[in-house]
């Protein structure tokens, strides 16, 4: 335990000190999300607005500050659940550097375990992801809050939480895999531009995954990331939601929400059938180990002693 530790250690002196690559990390993600409350609020307060237009009187009972609180928190799911896809990634970016600048040989001449190493890698990469998407989520809420009641007591929060320890542990254990595929810093730094790209519409941020057809759905939520997306809706929208529906009082029987569930789904729609929170957290921690299982293997074909 103790060479895994130092080795463990290590590592996330070594990320840490770059603070810069730390602090974009954190400061890319919050950047998005003003930029989303500042240009694209407006777009979603108004199709809201429209659907509840829709339905005569509905308007009447449900205020204007739900909906706003709805989006924000909508937006900011969108937003977080692209984090903990990009920053776990650069978390590991210390694996390629390693290799690169053959740091690696050093390593794997000690006398410890292959699946010690590989393992403190992930150890590390995955408490750094940890914390710094966890000070994203501390960081947005307290944006959120400060604009008014966000309707989530103390348990939503705590789950919030948790959710992001789940999502950053998946997110790690399968990069892992991809992370010992690379050989340079420069293929790394393109493939995590395509990821950056490509994340939000995987998990569902910009274009609701009901929007697409089954397949493309089931596809879609193959990746951990998108399960943990939605499960960062039930925790973060239930309230707002549930507030929705006792302003409402039944006028619509409940319709309107159930519409908003449906068009940014709260359950993972996958090979005809949905999964619902229990089914999703099952999902995802057996993501999480058959990845470890596969990064341990893959490490010890990859990486040879020199």
């Amino acid at each position: 335990m103790k060479k895994f530790a130092g080795l463990t250690k290590r590592n996330l002196m070594v990320f840490f000190k770059d603070w810069q690559s730390v602090v974009f990390s954190v400061l890319t993600s919050m950047i998005v999300f003003v930029l989303y409350l500042l240009f694209l609020k407006g777009t979603f307060m108004e199709a809201f607005q429209s659907v509840l237009d829709a339905v005569p009187g509905l308007a009447d009972f449900i205020r204007e500050e739900e909906i706003e609180t709805y989006c924000d928190l909508l937006l900011f799911t969108g937003v977080l659940g692209s984090a903990m896809i990009t920053v776990p990634f650069q978390c590991l970016s210390i694996i390629v550097r390693d290799r690169e600048n053959k740091i690696d040989y050093d390593i794997l001449a000690t006398p410890v375990c292959r699946w010690q190493i590989v393992l403190s890698y992930f150890t590390a990469a995955a408490l750094s992801s940890v914390l710094l998407t966890g000070l994203i989520l501390t960081a947005g809420l307290a944006i959120l809050v400060s604009k008014g009641s966000i309707y989530m007591d103390a348990a939503h929060v705590m789950g919030a939480y948790g959710v992001v320890v789940l999502g950053s542990v998946s997110a790690t254990s399968l990069f892992m895999i991809v992370m010992l595929s690379f050989k340079s810093s420069s293929a790394c730094g393109a493939f995590f531009g395509i990821l950056s790209a490509a994340a939000g519409f995987v998990i569902g941020a910009y274009i609701p995954l009901s929007q697409f057809s089954e397949s493309v759905q089931t596809v879609c939520n193959i990746f951990p990331a998108s399960h943990i997306t939605i499960l960062l809706r039930n925790v973060l929208l239930n309230g707002v939601l549930s507030e929705m529906n006792r302003s409402a009082g039944g006028v619509d029987n409940g319709m309107f929400v159930y519409s908003l569930k449906e068009v940014f789904p709260f359950e993972a729609h996958m090979f005809g059938n949905n999964l619902d929170v229990s089914g999703m957290l099952v999902y995802v921690s057996l993501a999480v180990l058959v990845c470890t299982a596969v990064m341990i293997f893959t490490y010890a074909k990859t990486y040879k002693r020199k």
